[in-house]
């Protein structure tokens, strides 16, 4: 925007002022601004008319990036109107360099012009995630996070640029002090690259329930950093992870497994040994039968051990379902069948007992 023409715009403008001649750089600061904050409001009063007008058609990129660049076309409105109005202050006041307006600009530009890659990339990962069911969250999360270091270590290199730094010779430093660095941030590199690996291998993602053998570790994935990982766990505590924990303890995802199993030793007394038979194998086909096992897989309903006080028959099958709540529901549905079916026979479920003898001593005549 060339500000010689605005300047003579303004200078024919007050022209028709002259009692204000004396005051007139003050009339034209202040007309500028004016007209700086009247433009802003309307710029962004239209903007968002238009991308709420746009949101409800397809494509959404469109709306998208307009929404990305609202906040910075005002902001950027405003400096403009600013500088411009630095300008027409510095030759009255000696505070304000010459090169000071346009320096502040250049600077407001390349800040402004990072916002809005920054605003467009967190637009995308929204509308991506909640109407994309196919896209993995953690995946977009890594993708987002990455695009978000790429524009922050640009707009970094091209504002040092501009204000007269060689990025040559901080290259040359990062190289060279590339070594020191690691040693001094060994921690926050592994957990980086730990954070790095978990996006690559993807034993878990957000939403999964986790949990580790090796650690008291179990929860809900609830985010994946760079640094940390956050595990909310079943009480409700967040559990904050460092990242590099996972390269040398093993992961468990329950979320991922395909079945559920319902694995139990049901004990008959010893005085119904006669109908056990008959109890596994109604057992057995009741399992057969029930709609929410699979028989597909592995199924055993067997007379397993001599109890102390029982005989005890194994119960191992898998449901259908993964659903805890819903397991839950199949299991106790399983088990009170198990208990109609030993009724039916006349049986009875053991529990311990025991058994004392008593030792009867021999009689003993009476001496006379």
């Amino acid at each position: 925007m060339d500000d010689n023409l605005m300047i003579r715009g303004l200078d024919m403008l007050t022209g028709w002022l002259p009692a204000l001649e004396d005051y007139r750089w003050q009339v034209s600061v202040v007309l500028v601004l004016t007209a700086t904050l009247i433009a802003t409001y309307v710029v962004d009063r239209v903007l968002r008319r238009l991308v709420r007008s746009l949101s409800t058609t397809a494509p959404v990129w469109d709306d998208l990036l307009i929404d990305a660049t609202r906040r910075p076309l005002a902001v950027m409105l405003l400096i403009v109107g600013v500088t411009f109005a630095l300008h027409l202050s510095a030759p009255h006041l000696s505070l304000i360099g010459e090169t000071l307006p346009s320096r502040v600009r250049q600077v407001a530009f390349i800040l402004l012009l990072g916002w809005t890659a920054l605003r467009f990339i967190g637009r995308i990962e929204h509308v991506v995630l909640t109407r994309k069911e196919s896209i993995d969250r953690t995946t977009a999360d890594a993708i987002s996070k990455l695009l978000r270091l790429v524009v922050f270590i640009l707009t970094g290199l091209v504002l040092m640029q501009n204000l007269g730094y060689s990025i040559s010779g901080i290259l040359a430093f990062g190289g060279i002090g590339g070594l020191a660095v690691g040693f001094a941030a060994k921690d926050l590199l592994a957990n980086f690259f730990g954070g790095l690996m978990i996006y690559l291998d993807r034993p878990f993602k957000v939403g999964d329930w986790v949990r580790s053998p090796d650690k008291n570790i179990e929860g809900v994935v609830e985010q994946i950093g760079w640094r940390l990982t956050i595990i909310r766990t079943f009480d409700q505590r967040p559990l904050y992870v460092p990242n590099a924990t996972f390269n040398n303890i093993s992961v468990e995802n329950p979320s991922r497994m395909t079945h559920r199993r319902i694995f139990e030793y049901v004990g008959v007394r010893y005085d119904d040994a006669r109908v056990v038979k008959t109890i596994v194998d109604r057992i057995r086909q009741m399992l057969i039968e029930h709609p929410e096992i699979d028989d597909s897989q592995t199924l055993f309903v067997q007379l397993n051990r001599f109890g102390p006080s029982s005989l005890d028959i194994m119960v191992y099958t898998f449901t259908h379902t993964t659903n805890w709540g819903h397991y839950l529901a199949v299991r106790e549905d399983v088990l009170l069948k198990i208990i109609d079916i030993i009724d039916d026979e006349g049986a009875e479920i053991a529990f311990p007992t025991s058994t004392i003898h008593l030792h009867q001593a021999p009689d003993v005549e009476p001496e006379a």
